[in-house]
């Protein structure tokens, strides 16, 4: 295994063209996980189900929401989903039921019950905002630092190691 994943919580977020909010949700996790002191611990990368966008950059929307925050996204291109993934992750985040539909397809299944939609881990399941469709980012962004302080949440709250650390 590759030693990025050894010994981390291992996270993949995932949209349909890795361009708008798996990107996002990449991002905007390793940031919230550096301001607790635990980038060191945690391994996150984000990916698409289709091909439609692979190698191109992250969308100007998503880069703009980031850039605000002072996050860069610099070197970021679209990769694809592939069936080993399931290995290397304990978390594979959708941020649809489209997407959740279109892993699970991919993936082969989820015997382990790593898939699940970013806003499952809140106290209002729903579907991340679409930006793509909408153009609306500030929705999409609301939606996902809601999702990702949710899961951060969940995980440190299922690891006792991070009880200590994140203090």
């Amino acid at each position: 295994m590759n030693k990025q994943f050894q010994n981390n919580i291992n996270i993949l977020f995932v949209c349909h063209g890795n361009i708008c909010r798996s990107p996002l949700a990449e991002y905007l996790l390793r940031h919230l996980v550096q301001t607790r002191g635990l980038s060191d611990s945690f391994h996150i990368a984000s990916a698409a189900t289709s091909r439609e966008e692979i190698g191109n950059p992250v969308h100007r929307g998503t880069r703009a929401k980031l850039q605000a925050l002072g996050i860069s996204t610099a070197g970021k291109c679209a990769v694809r989903l592939e069936k080993q993934d399931y290995g290397k992750y304990d978390y594979l985040i959708g941020m649809d039921r489209y997407n959740i539909t279109d892993m699970l397809r991919i993936l082969g299944g989820d015997p382990d019950g790593k898939v699940s939609r970013l806003l499952d881990f809140t106290d209002h399941p729903r579907d991340v905002a679409d930006p793509w469709y909408t153009g609306d980012f500030d929705t999409a962004y609301d939606d996902v630092l809601e999702g990702c302080n949710a899961l951060l949440d969940h995980i440190l709250s299922q690891k006792p190691y991070f009880s200590k650390k994140s203090k």
